[in-house]
């Protein structure tokens, strides 16, 4: 996996620069859209408590954890400060906190198909003009759309405290859900040492790859 200490080490500048600068954009913009959602979702579905925490808001630095924010900018990945839930307050805790859980993930997939046509259409018009500032834009509005189907899909995965998990509450018997969750302490560990040792990636890269494409199908359509 790369990371900013690979890069350094490695003497790629430009590289380093591009993986810092990325992750700011996933600190600053896909981060507090993903944590708003969560907020919204249960504001909407009857419980107040993380619009009374200050979480109904796109400010960043309302749902920076200092530490998940290090992990991003140095390793590529990590956390923001989780919206506080509280369960008992939702019309439907069982199906209510499945539908919060799945409103991040969602949010990173709406993104996604709107940078997908801005890239689409910023593409197109960088092969009109040929012009150097365009086919920068262009590249970053795929980057931007691409990061956010990534986000999506590592969120999705059913393990705790990943939102795929409360998901995963939403759907199976409550018995057996609650047996799963006696590993919890154990699952996310298992989850870096499969993405350390690349045994996760191929599969979550089959994934990205697959919806990045979904995502661009209607734009290419369009844009040609």
């Amino acid at each position: 996996m790369f990371s900013l200490i690979s890069l350094i080490r490695s003497g790629d500048t430009l590289g380093a620069i591009i993986f810092i600068l990325s992750g700011c954009f996933v600190v600053f913009v896909c981060s507090p859209v993903h944590e708003l959602s969560h907020a919204f979702a249960a504001y909407k579905l009857g419980d107040d408590t993380a619009k009374r925490d200050g979480r109904l808001t796109f400010n960043p630095i309302k749902h920076i954890d200092p530490i998940g924010m290090l992990m991003i900018l140095v390793f590529g990945f990590g956390y923001a400060k989780p919206v506080p839930v509280n369960f008992g307050r939702l019309r439907n805790p069982k199906r209510d906190g499945a539908l919060v859980a799945l409103a991040g993930p969602a949010s990173n997939i709406l993104m996604s198909f709107i940078f997908g046509f801005l890239y689409s259409a910023t593409d197109k018009a960088f092969m009109v003009t040929d012009s150097s500032v365009l086919e920068i834009i262009s590249f970053f509005f795929y980057f931007a759309a691409y990061i956010n189907i990534a986000l999506a899909v590592f969120n999705l995965l059913p393990i705790p405290p990943l939102d795929g998990s409360k998901i995963l509450a939403g759907i199976l018997p409550d018995k057996l859900y609650w047996k799963y969750m006696q590993y919890e302490r154990y699952a996310m560990i298992l989850v870096l040492v499969l993405l350390f040792t690349n045994i996760l990636n191929k599969p979550l890269l089959f994934l990205e790859s697959f919806l990045m494409k979904l995502v661009l199908f209607l734009p290419t359509l369009i844009f040609g």
